[in-house]
């Protein structure tokens, strides 16, 4: 009996120090893929791209908005179409040299004449024509008096009633920005509106075109 466990003392020690030199190994074997798993990284040069092309999707979207409000500076310094005729907003200043006085008027795309806040009218004759004397009113200020020849009488129908209404048409000399234009005006008491001055198409339909989102695109003429 103590022949068989002298016999097996050995072969055991033997296996154990067999297993212990061969677990390093194996544990070894099973890093291995591991540290290579985490030492490769094939997605930072992607990312590093996807960056780039970001920040040059940026710089164009912002490039492009710059472009963008440029245009749009650029239409809202320009005064005249390429043919040469003016820009009018919906509302302008309106210079007349015969009283030396600006007026701030309302562009009307659906009115056919101009019409000016003229109070104290009275027609008489001169030399067999028709002439008309007024004054224009407005927030409570008078001109001077002005006289001028009838070019032609229209009727006015009144909303407010079945009748009619007898206005005298005169022509007179205005300036918007740098164009003087001789134009009708028909006589209307306006001191209950806005505007003293309305322009309406027998003024602007050859010398201007109308930008009705826009508001006082023609300088305001110096009056001293």
């Amino acid at each position: 009996m103590n022949k068989n466990w002298k016999v097996l003392i050995p072969l055991i020690l033997t296996s154990g120090l067999a297993a212990c030199s061969t677990t390093p190994e194996t544990t070894g074997s099973e890093q291995s893929p591991e540290k290579t798993t985490t030492t490769e990284q094939p997605t930072q040069p992607e990312t590093s791209s996807a960056t780039q092309e970001a920040e040059q999707a940026k710089e164009t979207s912002s490039s492009s908005k710059t472009g963008v409000s440029e245009q749009t500076k650029l239409k809202l310094k320009a005064k005249k179409t390429e043919d040469g005729r003016l820009i009018l907003g919906a509302q302008e200043w309106v210079y007349v040299p015969g009283l030396e006085q600006n007026f701030d008027a309302r562009v009307d795309t659906g009115a056919t004449t101009s019409s000016i806040s003229a109070v104290d009218i009275e027609p008489f004759e001169r030399d067999g024509n028709d002439w008309v004397k007024f004054k224009i009113e407005h927030e409570g200020v008078k001109s001077r008096d002005i006289a001028l020849p009838v070019e032609r009488w229209v009727k006015i129908r009144q909303s407010s009633s079945n009748g009619t209404d007898r206005r005298a048409v005169v022509m007179a000399w205005i300036q918007i920005g740098d164009l003087k234009e001789k134009t009708e005006f028909t006589l209307a008491d306006r001191t209950h509106l806005s505007f003293p001055l309305l322009l309406g198409r027998s003024f602007f339909k050859d010398v201007a075109v109308v930008d009705v989102s826009q508001k006082y695109i023609q300088d305001k003429h110096d009056s001293q």
